[in-house]
């Protein structure tokens, strides 16, 4: 009864908000829809940008759930409280269909049994802006980004010098401290960012009261040269290390303090070459993730090593202020290295301590050609060549349109292929395919559990058709989006075939609206922004014989939601008092998950959650901070058996000078 008196308070605000007034939006750039500087207006893609502002006005600590509350059609899951795994799905796909860059490098973890990227441990304080880019980029930005990629750009420095500090304090013994410092002159900048967030966290799991910790330590840094005119040299580091306890789903519910401690690097050498209608990146990337794990009911320690080295290049030649060809060569290669107290076998897991190791790597060459046939025009046609080497050679294309019918309004449409080659976990685990039965040795050496070609790639088609509009009398932004993803050869691997992964007969797709209204009158302090998005989607691996999900959701991919949406309302109550409220309602969602150690299908309950935030700006240098997640202490699941934060609060202050 109470969650039905919130949802429609919740509708009622919104009603009466939609009679107000908005100020149009001021031109964005943006970088990632063509891997180069573009008008926001004139993209034929969805793109959201999460700016600075939003992030520091935010009242959560990490990116993830802020990309999740600021993004739209973002659907979020977590393991438990802080530290525990957090995935980001885009367009009703598994997280494994997107990837995210951080400063152009790619931050997805080889080691990983997905190859895609968990949220948990990026803090906000470094981040600049976010970019988030939905539907198939496969042609601009390779395998994996079917359902479009995250984009997080990160703080530079500026010539001069400035420094913050912010220390924060709030429930669950929750303290945390941030510092920063840039500066330089016309030649050489630099930013150096530092935290520590620690918590005593809540339980994983949602039957129990213990407390699992979480700590976080991290470094941001970057060096950039100014060769010449034509020349720049720039330096990216990023180091984390995340110590967490958590709770593996059992038959029982009790604290067996399993624990994990996490090491995250990257690295970006970027060579910047400007001359004429000619811009040049070369650059080197490098990425690091170890996760070292103990579970100490089962009594097993495994070591997980993820590292990946890419070389890439990325030209345009701008032929006028209209027209341009972006065209590039990617090398990367991957490799992972397992250490562990079992290995699987056909019959099941033996105690026996082994190592696996796998390596791969995938040459690239694509080609994106923007144009401007017309005064109202704008198009863009891509192609890309990925050479995988245990799968092949495959390709990817894109073709997308933006149309602008006046001053005020605009469509855009977008299609893409794309694909998404198996892991190295799909390849090489003992029981990661249905062909292999469990097999290959077990060696001091080493292991390996597949005969390359045993899986197929997977691939998508999709494409995309919007509606742009801002209505001068009503003073009011309005965008509606229709996506339609069609999977072919999806890789799949659950209990029901002793977790042995296959290429699953049929077809998945996901297809949706996606709808977005903004608010913010002239001549007032107060704002909102909505986004409330329909996802129906489908998974040839639907659930069990005889489960008793209803038709309408057994059928559905795990974890993507029905309903989902989302508002934020800001106020400046009285000066330097900034306010926001944010709102959001995620439908039941069909999840597989263990259940008194029996593996199947359930449906989780929908929620609605509201946030709370407000920063004041005592005086130049100084800000108060509060923030209030839960506020109704929601009791609610992402992901099976395991807890969401309850109501908490945090008082912080920030020092800027």
């Amino acid at each position: 009864m109470l969650k039905t008196i919130k949802l429609y308070s919740f509708l009622i605000i919104i009603t009466l908000f939609f009679n107000k007034a908005f100020s149009k939006d001021l031109p964005v750039i943006v970088i990632s829809p063509g891997k180069t500087p573009q008008s926001l207006s004139t993209v034929g893609s969805t793109v959201t940008v999460i700016d600075g502002e939003t992030i520091r006005n935010s009242n959560e600590n990490f990116l993830g759930a802020i990309i999740d509350q600021k993004s739209g059609s973002t659907n979020t899951f977590q393991d438990g409280g802080h530290g525990t795994n957090m995935g980001i799905q885009l367009r009703g796909l598994e997280k494994r269909y997107s990837t995210v860059y951080i400063d152009g490098v790619k931050m997805s973890d080889p080691s990983s049994p997905d190859n895609s990227f968990y949220f948990q441990n990026i803090m906000k304080e470094s981040i600049d802006r976010v970019e988030v880019l939905k539907g198939n980029q496969s042609s601009l930005y390779g395998p994996n980004a079917i359902g479009g990629t995250i984009h997080i750009f990160t703080k530079k420095g500026k010539p001069g010098f400035r420094s913050n500090a912010k220390v924060q304090s709030g429930s669950n013994d929750t303290n945390s401290i941030y510092y920063s410092a840039d500066g330089g002159n016309d030649k050489i900048t630099y930013y150096l960012g530092l935290n520590r967030f620690l918590t005593n966290g809540i339980s994983a799991m949602n039957d129990n009261d213990e407390s699992d910790s979480y700590e976080n330590k991290g470094l941001h840094g970057s060096l950039d040269y100014k060769l010449s005119d034509n020349f720049k040299i720039e330096n990216t580091l990023r180091y984390v290390r995340a110590d967490f306890q958590y709770d593996a789903v059992s038959s029982a519910s009790t604290d067996v303090n399993d624990a994990s401690d996490n090491t995250e690097g990257s690295y970006s050498l970027k060579v910047l070459h400007d001359k004429g209608k000619f811009n040049n990146v070369f650059s080197y990337n490098k990425t690091y993730i170890e996760r070292n794990t103990s579970e100490t009911t089962a009594g097993n320690f495994q070591n997980y090593f993820g590292h990946r080295d890419s070389f890439n290049f990325t030209g345009t030649y701008n032929f006028d202020l209209d027209n341009r060809l972006v065209y590039g060569l990617e090398a990367e290669f991957d490799a992972t290295r397992y250490d562990g107290d079992y290995a699987p076998s056909a019959t099941g897991y033996s105690q026996i301590f082994f190592d696996k190791e796998a390596d791969e790597h995938i040459l690239s060459q694509f080609f994106d050609y923007q144009f401007r046939p017309t005064e109202k025009l704008f198009g863009t046609l891509g192609l890309r060549s990925d050479e995988h080497s245990a799968t092949g050679r495959k390709s990817s294309g894109r073709v997308t349109m933006a149309y602008k019918l006046n001053n005020n309004s605009k469509i855009r449409s977008s299609w893409g292929s794309g694909v998404r080659f198996p892991s190295m976990y799909d390849l090489h685990y003992a029981n990661g395919n249905t062909n292999a039965s469990g097999g290959g040795t077990y060696s001091g050496d080493g292991y390996r559990g597949l005969v390359v070609g045993d899986l197929s790639a997977e691939r998508a088609n999709s494409y995309d058709f919007a509606y742009e509009t801002y209505f001068n009398n009503l003073n009011l932004n309005f965008d509606v989006t229709y996506f339609y993803v069609e999977q072919k050869n999806p890789l799949n691997s659950d209990a029901r075939n002793n977790w042995k992964m296959g290429n699953t007969v049929g077809v998945n797709y996901a297809k949706g609206l996606e709808l977005g209204l903004k608010w913010k009158p002239e001549n007032t302090k107060l704002g909102i922004k909505f986004d409330y998005t329909y996802t129906d989607s489908y998974d040839s691996n639907n659930c069990y014989a005889g489960c008793t999900l209803n038709s309408g959701m057994k059928d559905a991919k795990v974890r993507v939601p029905r309903n989902t949406f989302s508002t934020n309302l800001t106020h400046e109550t009285l000066p330097g008092l900034k306010n926001s409220l944010l709102i959001k309602y995620v439908d039941k969602t069909r999840d597989f998950g263990n259940s008194n150690n029996s593996w199947t299908d359930v449906l989780l309950d929908d929620y609605i959650t509201f946030g709370l935030s407000s920063n004041y700006r005592i005086n130049e240098n100084y800000d108060l901070t509060f923030n209030a997640i839960n506020l109704f202490d929601e009791q609610y699941e992402q992901s099976h058996q395991y807890s969401q934060m309850g109501r908490s609060f945090n008082f912080g202050l920030k020092r800027v000078y």
